[in-house]
């Protein structure tokens, strides 16, 4: 991976280099003296307002305006910092932690950790020069909070990097490859845990008749894997599988997607590389959860063996899938994925999935949708979701939308019968595949519109954001 280290946090008792001070615009309004602020009258005589960063030099103080104090104003103001700091050429700076709220805390150090990622690592540069971290001192901030964010940011941007890379780089080979290599890594480094990373291919699908998943695979240069990898500590208090589709590239099949739709499907393997950040992040924080990631990891190509339209597909649970559509080819492979998961004896099941544009419809670009029967784990993930810095809201599973995934010649069809509603029929559609007694034990995540997007938000640059990783780390720090 291109990762390089661009912030340094170090915890420190003495404020080094300039000082990064918060203020409020409301601290410039007519009749307030602005006792806290020591250049209050020279940035008045400027004209500053309180909003954005500005730097004063005699001070060596660089002041940062909030619009309100909530966790996504200080996470996204501190990602202009960052940029400051950079263009400055600053190298050392100091923020005081003390007083501050634990969430707020956490929102600065992602400010600071998912603010400062940049992916470039294709461009041609003439001259290597080497770039020194910035450092930033943090005062009044507990040794194990910052510990335990850095963990979390590193693989989010672990998987920023991966859904970044491109597809002739980042086949299905090259994916299971990697989920492979950075689980024995960690088992090598965490021996008080059972750690096993197991890599299953064509033939064993074949075996287990997951007709769906490898109909998918038919017109590829390279062969579907099913990843497992698994982490048992001594004393788990739960059981959980997160499944996670993995599509290295997605053209649509034989249903093939106009040009401007294709130019971002390097960004379909978001939900099993979402998966692999969060599995990574559960072992280095030792969370006493037994965990197993299935990560199903194939591409979506054309050519003369690609599965059609008005095929009949068999799926391992033995239901028949009527192809009305090769681009809806994301919950083929995931109902053979949680069909396996579902033999694996656990107490929650957890999909996360670029699947739908009607999700990205429904809610924007930059919010998942929560589905599942359970409305209370829904909420629960939702709240998660919210804590740890990602944007999630629920969709409800009308019962009525079920008609339309219908098949006259099959147990169901794998696109709807509307346009409306696709996130959510979509969802039912999955939810055909979860036995009995697995449905209130299921959620699935809809991550196609956070996943990867074409311009900057927050803490999020151009690109892949790694969305999954801390709201699925936050849900799975919080099982009782």
């Amino acid at each position: 991976m291109q990762e390089k280290l661009k912030i340094k946090l170090n915890i420190s008792k003495d404020e080094k280099g300039v000082k990064i001070l918060f203020i409020n615009k409301e601290s410039f309004k007519d009749g307030n003296s602005g006792k806290d602020i020591p250049d209050f009258m020279f940035l008045k005589e400027l004209g500053y307002k309180g909003i954005g960063v500005f730097f004063v030099q005699n001070s060596r103080i660089l002041y940062v305006g909030l619009e309100n104090f909530k966790e996504e104003d200080y996470s996204s103001a501190i990602s202009n910092v960052f940029k400051t700091l950079k263009n400055l050429k600053i190298l050392e700076a100091s923020l005081s932690f003390k007083g501050l709220q634990e969430n707020i805390q956490v929102a600065i150090l992602q400010g600071f950790l998912l603010g400062s990622y940049e992916f470039n690592g294709y461009k041609y540069k003439k001259e290597i020069e080497e770039v020194k971290p910035i450092i930033i001192n943090c005062i009044g901030i507990k040794e194990s909070l910052l510990k335990r964010v850095e963990i979390i940011c590193k693989y989010v941007n672990f998987v920023r990097d991966i859904v970044n890379t491109p597809p002739n780089i980042a086949n299905s080979v090259y994916l299971s490859d990697l989920a492979q290599n950075e689980t024995m890594k960690l088992a090598k480094q965490y021996k008080n845990a059972e750690i096993k990373a197991t890599i299953r291919s064509n033939s064993y699908m074949e075996e287990q008749k997951m007709g769906a998943f490898l109909a998918v695979n038919q017109a590829s240069n390279f062969p579907a894997f099913l990843a497992h990898l698994s982490y048992k500590p001594k004393k788990p208090k739960k059981k959980v599988v997160i499944v996670g589709k993995g599509l290295v590239y997605d053209t649509g099949g034989l249903s093939l997607k106009p040009a401007d739709y294709m130019t971002t499907m390097k960004a379909d393997k978001g939900g099993a590389c979402a998966v692999l950040g969060a599995f990574l992040s559960t072992i280095e924080l030792g969370l006493d959860i037994e965990l197993h990631a299935i990560m199903g990891i194939t591409d979506n190509a054309i050519g003369k063996n690609a599965y059609r339209p008005d095929d009949v597909l068999i799926s391992r649970e033995k239901k028949s899938i009527e192809v009305k559509n090769t681009d809806a080819e994301g919950r083929l492979v995931l109902v053979d994925c949680l069909s396996y998961a579902q033999d694996l004896d656990a107490d929650l099941i957890i999909d996360f999935a670029t699947l739908t544009g009607a999700c990205v419809v429904a809610l924007g670009e930059y919010t998942s949708g929560v589905m599942g029967y359970n409305d209370e784990l829904k909420n629960q993930f939702v709240e998660s979701a919210l804590k740890s810095g990602e944007l999630a809201h629920s969709l409800p599973f009308n019962s009525h939308l079920k008609k339309l995934i219908e098949s006259k010649i099959a147990d169901v069809n794998n696109t709807s019968s509307s346009r409306y509603g696709g996130a959510i029929t979509a969802g039912l559609f999955l939810g055909e595949f979860i036995r009995d007694e697995y449905k209130d034990k299921w959620l699935h995540i809809d991550i196609a519109g956070p996943a990867f997007v074409e311009k900057e938000w927050g803490v999020n640059p151009f690109g892949a954001s790694g969305i999954g990783v801390r709201s699925c780390v936050e849900f799975l720090s919080a099982i009782d």
